[in-house]
């Protein structure tokens, strides 16, 4: 075998490493593609933030993430669901799960699940404003002790939001079904200097 043949063999060889390669490659970014695609259609979401009812802990226009996969809500789970009643999606926090009651003590500024005080750190500390308080059922209003009272149904959430004075959510709206829930907020995304989990 002369030198120019095996240098033309080798030249083929080479090329066909490379060729190989690049469809390896290929493959690999093609089902990682894939992989992401499913990741983001059934298991995360990205979602923006619109209004001020979850300040300070969320703000307008911030961008989060939501797994669509998860158990049954907790207290104190940031959900994103679809509302009926409003008509659009809303972000807010579990309060209390099916069965418990709630208690909003507006003398106060108490929140009460199963009759305890819950901690609610994340809160701005304003006083609670009871402009939308008679909205959702007004029987469960006791103007005399100023207090609401609920007992959360079967399969439902009562939810709050963190910016009380301007929240439209279970006051208004009453309870809302699990099954509009879109999933459970886990992770804050933009603005990047916020990154990172809250709670």
């Amino acid at each position: 075998m002369d030198r120019k043949t095996k240098r033309d063999m080798g030249i083929k060889k080479i090329e066909n490493t490379v060729t190989d390669d690049l469809l390896d490659w290929c493959d690999s970014f093609a089902f990682s593609l894939f992989v992401i695609i499913l990741i983001f259609m059934f298991v995360i979401r990205i979602v923006v933030v619109d209004g001020r009812s979850m300040m300070p802990t969320l703000r307008d226009g911030d961008r989060v993430l939501i797994l669509h996969m998860f158990s049954d809500p907790k207290q104190g789970d940031v959900v994103v669901m679809n509302s009926d009643a409003l008509g659009k999606t809303i972000i807010k926090r579990v309060i209390a799960t099916e069965g418990q009651e709630v208690e909003i003590n507006y003398s106060t500024d108490e929140v009460l699940v199963d009759g305890k005080k819950i901690e609610e750190s994340y809160l701005s500390g304003a006083s609670l404003d009871m402009h939308e308080l008679n909205i959702f059922n007004n029987q469960n209003y006791d103007e005399k002790s100023k207090t609401y009272k609920y007992t959360v149904p079967e399969d439902c959430v009562f939810v709050l939001g963190d910016n009380r004075n301007n929240s439209t959510d279970s006051r208004a709206i009453g309870c809302v079904p699990i099954d509009c829930i879109l999933g459970r907020v886990f992770v804050r995304i933009f603005p990047f200097s916020k990154f990172g989990s809250f709670e």
